[in-house]
């Protein structure tokens, strides 16, 4: 991207909506209810021909440093810092308050280019406060509707004019096309011995979940080496679920901090669900989830219920135990998760676990290693010769049942996809094979592959037949 800009404005006057509309999507999330974004937001934005980076912020609020609100208006002062050029909104509809003109002076006082922006100006009676921004002293104020999309051609013009067209068309280079996940490739059978190999230079897409106030934004913060995300002792502080990215290790990461989600009974109000929905949207686009856990009170139904969630939307899953510095006795304590682990997720046998300290970073190195790990095996390809060497070693030494005095025939097997691992098993009568023998062979597939923690998921299909359809001599 060309450039970089920032969104500020008092709460509620209409930031995130703009931001949803110069990205093209509804990223952010938007409501009635003043200061729903807390944390900032980065977005690739489209305005006309422009390109350039957007950044969706917090309200901004006069507040002590070490309250929530205090918090929000440092994030939000660091975006002004990180971006090229500031969108002051304010809310035409209504007229400037106070509020404004702190904030106006102190974006004055920043130095960085700023394009006044009046909100909400297809309102009946916004001409009074579009006027009124006029004596915030930040230029001419570009009058548009963010939820009806009218006003952005002037928008456009006011930007290029603000950062200058050498900054706001640089001179493209042509790149060759590099974002091809090769890993959904179809592969070839012909040789059954073949790796079909793990690229690790590909980025990894990662999803932060777990209960309210588990640490998932301090675990990240750690990861970053800084306070990106908002943290405190309260819980649900996060509602949007926000990217960053890093580099471990050479490997690009793109890691999704989510909201806390509570049991479904206790979510009650609009705005909770509305986050506990962009949560699960992320964990449907991740490649691999942590699910962290609070190691003080680990394993609570909530804890269980995100995990079995996670497995039956197919995704890799590591669990992280964090608050692992407030554990007196760590051996008898992780002995005694690992059983439950064990017990409780029989769904996923062979999962890994961490203990880690998302305060602290104890255990931090080893759990990029263990998501690394489960994310190879959740692209593992196995060869059709080899499913099916072990498909007639397996039905020998344990053959399927009869089923109403009749043998089940499990004939040919194949693998039809990865990510998670997906087999076809051709057979008679697939209706009428029992769970159990489902349960033995998926336990049997991920004993003799290594394929431990990750869901498999195995179909069965009737074989054509052939003389179907022709009618019977006498």
């Amino acid at each position: 991207m060309s450039f970089t800009v920032a969104i500020v404005g008092r709460p509620n006057v209409g930031k995130s909506t703009l931001f949803n509309r110069l990205v093209g999507k509804k990223l952010a999330l938007v409501d009635d209810t003043p200061g729903v974004t807390r944390d900032r937001r980065p977005g690739d934005a489209k305005l006309v021909d422009l390109r350039f980076t957007i950044i969706d912020t917090a309200g901004l609020e006069e507040a002590g440093a070490d309250t929530l609100e205090g918090r929000m208006r440092a994030q939000t002062e660091a975006a002004i810092d990180e971006a090229d050029l500031t969108l002051f909104v304010v809310d035409a509809k209504s007229g400037l308050t106070p509020l404004d003109k702190t904030f106006g002076e102190l974006l004055r006082r920043s130095g960085k280019p700023v394009v006044l922006v009046a909100n909400k100006s297809e309102a009946k009676g916004s001409d009074g406060g579009f006027y009124d921004a006029y004596t915030l002293g930040l230029g001419e104020p570009v009058p548009i509707s963010a939820e009806h999309g009218q006003g952005m051609i002037d928008l456009r013009d006011a930007i290029v004019e603000a950062i200058g067209e050498e900054a706001a068309f640089p001179e493209e280079v042509d790149e060759a096309e590099t974002d091809v996940d090769v890993r959904d490739s179809d592969f070839d059978d012909e040789d059954e011995d073949a790796d079909f190999g793990y690229d690790e230079t590909l980025p990894l897409r990662v999803a932060i979940v777990g209960r309210p106030n588990a640490g998932k934004s301090t675990l990240i913060n750690r990861f970053l080496g800084e306070d990106r995300l908002l943290t405190g002792p309260e819980a649900g502080i996060t509602r949007d679920s926000i990217s960053v990215e890093w580099d471990w290790r050479g490997r690009t990461i793109k890691m999704f901090d989510t909201a806390g989600m509570r049991r479904k009974a206790r979510v009650q109000e609009k705005l909770e669900k509305l986050s506990v929905a962009d949560a699960l949207r992320s964990i449907r686009f991740a490649e691999t989830v942590v699910i962290v856990f609070d190691a003080t009170i680990p394993f609570e139904k909530q804890d269980l219920q995100i995990a079995d969630l996670v497995l039956r939307e197919g995704r890799a899953a590591v669990l992280a135990f964090n608050k692992w510095d407030m554990i007196e006795d760590p051996q008898a304590v992780l002995a005694d998760l690992r059983e439950k682990t064990e017990r409780l997720l029989p769904q996923a046998r062979g999962i890994r676990a961490v203990p880690i300290s998302g305060q602290t970073g104890y255990g931090l190195d080893k759990l990029m290693q263990n998501i690394v790990e489960t994310d190879r095996v959740w692209n593992k390809r196995i060869s059709t010769a080899r499913l099916n060497r072990w498909l007639d070693a397996t039905t020998t030494q344990h053959p399927p049942p009869a089923v109403s005095g009749r043998r089940l025939k499990l004939k040919y097997m194949t693998q039809v996809k990865a990510r998670p691992p997906a087999f076809m098993v051709s057979c008679t009568r697939p209706d009428a094979l029992p769970e159990s023998y489902v349960r033995y062979m998926t336990n049997s597939l991920r004993s003799d592959f290594d394929m431990p923690g990750v869901p498999i998921r195995i179909h069965f299909k009737a074989g054509d037949n052939p003389f179907e359809g022709r009618r019977r001599k006498r």
